[in-house]
């Protein structure tokens, strides 16, 4: 996925990052890539194929109303904040807020990478791997190296 910079959004959304990129011969070169699952890739093939207004804009947005009077007109961020939270309610989790995919994305790579934080770091598009050490940089106090560490420190080990 190419996360380009584009000023003056009719939605008023903007990437934090500004990496040049253009588009040539209909595809889009540099901006920040990244990596995304095969999953994500199939359900936007799908929205773009089966629910996507074909022609009726011509702003590039992504998420659009696709029903009513709107209908083809970009969301404004305030709408998909406005959207999970109602679906976290229905749902019984309270509101869900959509930072908090970042963080849940950020400590399952850290999961899965028994705690890289370089790797958390790229892909999550975190400024440093100190960032994120600070903000997760917390022990799993069930972890059972964990245990032996402390019981080693406290000589019962």
């Amino acid at each position: 996925m190419h996360v380009c910079y584009r000023p003056n959004n009719p939605n008023g959304a903007e990437a934090k990052t500004k990496h040049p990129w253009r588009i040539e011969d209909g595809i889009v070169t540099g901006g920040l890539v990244k990596r995304v699952s095969p999953a994500m890739i199939h359900t936007y093939f799908a929205y773009l194929t089966t629910e996507y207004p074909r022609g009726a804009t011509d702003h590039g947005m992504l998420l659009l109303q696709l029903h009513g009077e709107d209908t083809g007109q970009p969301w404004a961020p305030v709408a998909a904040r406005r959207m999970l939270a109602r679906a976290g309610k229905r749902a019984g989790l309270g509101v869900v807020k959509p930072h908090a995919f970042r963080h849940s994305f950020t400590s399952a790579v850290l999961d899965a990478t028994d705690g890289n934080a370089l790797i958390a770091r790229d892909a999550g598009g975190w400024a440093s791997a100190a960032m994120v050490e600070d903000i997760y940089g917390h022990v799993d106090v069930h972890d059972p190296v964990f245990d032996a560490a402390l019981r080693r420190v406290w000589g019962e080990g």
